[in-house]
């Protein structure tokens, strides 16, 4: 009996016979059957997905080729688990420029190519690396080439639409906890009168949150990681696995973010790609308190860090150090990059004999374009202008008393200060010295202009010093401001106006630097927070629940110091501006709409008129339909009252008491006042 199609056979019934019958011919050919088995022909490729094959390393002899090995297998191990290694060589046993690695994976192969080609090993030698399964492929490339076929458009996500508001209205972020536990973050536009609401998100973060530099990302942090959104609505762009994560930091371009967290050997700093969320490479730092923050230079080409007497610069995108090696430099306290070149600024602490130094340093080059020597030195702040015209090293120095017979080291007691000013555009980079003998409270560069503020002297009764610099000229005290309690200032970060702030008692100064007026004063008590909107237009301060217990909240300020906005929020955390990247204009064409402002003026007065009416206008109609709402209310409740007049007059045995209350209030009250008694009483 013959079995069914795709019926199993159970065991039980007589084993089938799969024989050829008797007198069968086979009339399949062997050229039939050529093509089936030549694809079955094993290739040379085949299980070679796990290998890359890297060109333009050193040719050497082999006395050097255990060195060779060594460097290959820590450049290339980043990408993925080396199992094994080799390199063709000579007749006389000396390598001829190239190799074959096998990674444990596929994936880490792809990552090698992806990560290490191109890759600059020294001046004269650039790795080209390739997938060793590539080779076959290009062997097998068509004589006659054919038009790759269209690929149905995907929709993406828009990272840029905030940009597109037509009355380019800024947008902010509040971060509030609306019960244990339990994180909102609403985001707003800033749209005057009203604010307008744009979204509101329920335990989008479990603490903070965090603006990419041009606004284009925003950042929450949760217990297995950070994640990435954009876009409209605030969809998920990325997500980076590392647990625990307590800072983030954004490469100024956007490329890269760094994050920092514990981990069971000390603190892990990991860098990631943005766009494709791969960790590109990750350090380790033992001790948890002392955290080498990784520092960017403004084009995102090198990264930086300090540590072990030397700064360690990583080129990107493959981050191992510059020219393999770092920058020795014993005693290094502090560093910090150009915001607008590749300029390293860095001092050294004073030893003895050896006095403090600050030095700038050219990347990649590495030379040296200028030294400055200190004596005394305490310690150094580094105060880059914001244009990158000028650097200020703020000095806090010893005051250096004579040494005694029986003293084998000098005493020192009391402290002065020294800003070391370094003109960066001018020749040989000349350094000019302003000196304060008084407490020092705060600095701050103009961000868009030449001036700087300091606020020294007596925390209740000190003064605010603006300095403003010019080429070729020392820095010429301006305006001095007396007798103000203040501790903090805040530049607006398009210059010109600066706020002074008491953070103690909440109090806020608004001044002109123009002509140094004091465009108005307020009280925000307990505020600790102070930022500026990116058009500085407006200021924020505000009262975080995580520093008081009570009166949370933020208050909106227009730049002169008025009060737009009260919000009083119960456990209010965090309030922060959304960035915007760099305009577009140059610096002259910027200068030349700042100076034909008043030709704007008429068109952006109407603009605000009009807004002001139709606000107006729509808050007389809210009235109105709520005075209409009330007297359709009132008619109805009217006409059911006297329905009602017949049931009234029936259960009080038809007295109309309606109408003798109606009587009663038409009824003069008269108060009529009496003698009761009299008394006298004499006095001794």
């Amino acid at each position: 009996m013959a079995r069914k199609k795709n019926e199993e056979y159970s065991g039980d019934e007589e084993e089938p016979d799969f024989e050829d019958p008797e007198g069968f011919v086979d009339d399949i050919t062997d050229e039939e059957l050529l093509a089936d088995l030549l694809k079955k022909k094993p290739c040379e490729t085949d299980g070679m997905e796990n290998v890359v094959v890297v060109d333009n390393i050193p040719k050497v002899g082999p006395t050097r080729q255990d060195k060779l090995n060594s460097i290959i297998r820590k450049i290339f191990g980043t990408c993925g688990t080396i199992v094994n290694v080799e390199y063709p060589k000579d007749e006389e046993g000396n390598t001829k420029g190239f190799a074959f690695l096998e990674y444990k994976d596929s994936t880490s192969a792809e990552e090698a190519v992806k990560v290490l080609n191109n890759h600059r090993l020294d001046k004269a030698h650039t790795f080209n690396v390739n997938l060793f399964t590539d080779f076959s492929k290009y062997e097998h490339i068509p004589e006659e080439w054919s038009p790759p076929e269209p690929q149905p458009f995907k929709v993406q996500n828009d990272l840029y639409n905030f940009l597109s508001e037509p009355d380019a209205h800024d947008q902010f972020c509040v971060v509030a906890e609306t019960i244990p536990n339990s994180v909102q973050v609403q985001f707003w536009q800033n749209t005057q009168p009203e604010l307008t609401e744009l979204l509101t998100r329920e335990k989008f973060t479990e603490n903070f949150i965090k603006w990419s530099p041009n606004g284009t990302y925003i950042v929450t942090f949760h217990k297995q990681g950070v994640m990435l959104w954009g876009g409209t609505s605030f969809t998920k762009v990325n997500k980076f696995a590392h647990p625990s994560t307590q800072i983030v930091d954004f490469s100024p371009c956007e490329q890269y973010l760094v994050t920092y967290g514990p981990s069971p050997s000390g603190q892990k700093i990991t860098i990631w790609d943005i766009r494709s969320g791969l960790e590109k490479r990750s350090f380790v730092n033992e001790n948890m308190d002392n955290i080498s923050m990784f520092k960017w230079s403004k084009d995102d080409k090198y990264v930086a860090s300090m540590g072990d007497g030397a700064i360690h610069i990583y080129e990107t995108p493959s981050f191992y150090l510059l020219e393999m090696k770092s920058i020795k430099v014993p005693g290094i306290k502090s560093f910090s990059w150009s915001p607008t070149e590749n300029v390293i600024a860095y001092w050294v602490a004073e030893e003895t004999d050896v006095p403090a130094k600050v030095t700038l340093l050219e990347i990649p080059r590495k030379r040296e374009i200028r030294t400055k020597n200190l004596f005394n030195v305490a310690d150094c702040n580094i105060h880059w202008q914001k244009s990158g015209d000028y650097l200020c090293v703020k000095v806090d120095r010893y005051t250096k008393c004579k040494k005694d017979k029986k003293d084998t080291e000098p005493k020192y007691y009391g402290m002065f200060y020294n800003f070391e000013i370094f003109h960066m555009r001018e020749k040989d980079i000349p350094v000019d010295s302003v000196e304060i003998k008084e407490n020092i409270h705060a600095f701050a560069w103009e961000p868009v202009g030449c001036k700087f503020a300091i606020i020294h002297g007596e925390a209740s009764n000190a003064s605010v010093s603006f300095y403003e610099t010019k080429k070729g000229q020392k820095p010429q005290l301006i305006k001095k401001m007396e007798k103000k309690v203040c501790s903090h200032l805040f530049w607006s970060p398009r210059g010109q106006f600066v706020v002074l702030a008491n953070l103690q008692g909440g109090s806020f100064e608004f001044v002109d630097t123009n002509d140094f007026v004091t465009m108005n004063s307020g009280d925000h008590y307990r505020a600790s927070d102070v930022e500026w909107d990116p058009t500085g237009r407006y200021v924020m301060t505000g009262v975080s629940s995580y520093k008081v217990k009570e009166d949370h909240g933020y208050y909106l300020w227009s730049f002169q110091g008025r009060i737009l906005k009260r919000c009083n929020l119960k456990n209010f955390i965090q309030f922060s501006w959304r960035p915007r990247p760099p305009t577009l204009l140059s610096v002259e064409q910027q200068k030349e709409i700042k100076k034909n402002l008043k030709k704007y003026y008429q068109q952006f007065e109407s603009k605000d008129r009009m807004r002001m009416t139709r606000a107006s206008k729509e808050l007389l109609e809210k009235r109105a339909k709520l005075r209409e709402q009330f007297m359709e209310y009132r008619q109805k409740r009217i006409v059911e009252w006297e329905d009602q007049k017949l049931k009234r007059l029936q259960l009080r045995n038809n007295i109309d008491t309606d109408k003798l209350d109606a009587d009663a209030s038409n009824v003069e009250e008269e108060i009529v006042e009496f003698l009761v008694k009299e008394e006298t009483t004499p006095l001794e």
